[in-house]
């Protein structure tokens, strides 16, 4: 796919805030809109698979068409019932999850080498703007120390995976806003047996539809993980 045929911004780095050799690590920020899984997912373990010196960060955001996505070490007994949705095997960490529309997928391309940044502080950091940009809804989302991802009142709204090669980040995070959520009864979401999903216009009440959920939403998830890396919009 052509990534520059999409809309994208360049992020600036923040004052007052410490990044690793600023100079050098520029970020954009590209918005996808509603994409097939396949060929998101051959496109950022390309440029994974071919790192080039001096590559700027790129944080993806985005929705699926209706898929299951199964990690490296996900289990058939957790896939209750595919029906007619495909089921894609991938190389990210976790089990099985669903993708579709109404959810917000951010794929993180970072060069955590060249930040010397560990894995648990990627994902430290993800699972913090998540719950931050749940706070600007009034939404209290929390983390678990046994399960990645963040909760609501024991639901989960967000889910995470990631896979490292070559020191660059792919893969990263879907948070549920405004989705058909049944296709989540047909699996062991995350592999959790009668584990609960919420999302967002559950939980905030009648969406008025005027009201671009989805955009309110990317926008606040984009400025919370900007912020930890050290840059703004």
């Amino acid at each position: 796919m052509h990534l520059d045929a999409y809309k994208w911004e360049q992020a600036v780095p923040a004052p007052n805030l410490p990044l690793t050799r600023p100079s050098e690590i520029g970020l954009k920020v590209r918005r996808l809109g509603l994409q097939d899984y396949v060929p998101l997912w051959h496109a950022m373990r390309y440029l994974a698979e071919h790192p080039r010196p001096g590559r700027d960060d790129e944080i993806w955001m985005l929705s699926h068409k209706p898929v299951f996505t199964q990690g490296q070490a996900g289990r058939a007994e957790h896939i209750l019932d595919a029906g007619d949705i495909p089921i894609v095997q991938i190389d990210r960490g976790g089990q099985v999850t669903y993708h579709g529309p109404g959810q917000l997928v951010g794929y993180l391309l970072i060069d955590v080498k060249r930040r010397k940044m560990g894995v648990r502080e990627l994902v430290d950091l993800i699972e913090e703007a998540i719950v931050e940009a749940l706070a600007t809804f009034g939404i209290r989302g929390e983390r678990r120390s046994d399960a990645p991802g963040v909760y609501v009142n024991g639901a989960k709204i967000a889910a995470l995976g990631l896979r490292i090669k070559n020191g660059l980040s792919y893969h990263g995070l879907s948070l549920n806003v405004d989705m058909d959520k049944s296709p989540f009864d047909r699996i062991n979401p995350c592999g959790f047996e009668n584990l609960k999903v919420t999302q967002v216009a559950d939980l905030i009440g009648k969406v008025d539809t005027e009201r671009n959920l989805m955009q309110e939403v990317s926008s606040a998830l984009i400025a919370a993980l900007l912020t930890r890396l050290g840059y703004v919009a």
